[in-house]
């Protein structure tokens, strides 16, 4: 009986110091403190380029960006560039009135993905000419793999698991 009020005790211990790792985790991410064009900014014509400010420097390697237009298809112009806390992207000039999606994906310098969206809308029609259909892309799987943090989750409580029954053991004893 005694051992299995031990053995729970330290399962919940267990199941507390998991939250409080990926809590800490989630916490040391780079955060976006502001963009070039503003979010849900009005514009009259194009900007030659889009710019996201996080609060930290961004690892160079394995950044995204992509500018999606009203029409479904792709604006930006090459692809995206790190230097320091700034990631951009060049722009093609715009074209349809309307919602342009700025879609990001960037590596904090801890190493963890962060992503988002930014919205602003051209409001007078431009004469730039679309790159290829975004559609075309949709199945690339941009989004953070899960199954990562469930491998994790699994390992630790197999951990706690087998040293529940460790500690029973050497009780009986």
């Amino acid at each position: 009986m005694r051992s299995r009020g031990l053995a729970a005790t330290v399962l919940a211990l267990l199941l507390a110091l998991v939250g409080v790792v990926f809590a800490a985790s989630a916490a040391a991410h780079s955060g976006l403190t502001s963009s070039v064009p503003a979010q849900d900014a009005q514009l009259t014509s194009g900007p030659a380029e889009v710019v996201l400010t996080f609060n930290e420097p961004l690892q160079e390697q394995f950044a995204v960006m992509t500018v999606v237009g009203p029409d479904g298809n792709y604006w930006h112009d090459g692809t995206a560039v790190v230097d320091g806390p700034r990631v951009r992207v060049a722009l093609r000039p715009l074209g349809p009135v309307g919602a342009y999606t700025v879609n990001y994906r960037v590596t904090s310098a801890d190493g963890h993905p962060v992503e988002g969206q930014r919205r602003f809308t051209l409001t007078v029609v431009g004469t730039g000419t679309p790159g290829t259909s975004a559609s075309e892309d949709s199945g690339s799987g941009d989004g953070v793999p899960v199954w990562p943090f469930i491998i994790g989750a699994v390992v630790v409580i197999a951990a706690g698991v087998g040293a529940m029954f460790v500690l029973s053991r050497r009780r009986k004893s």
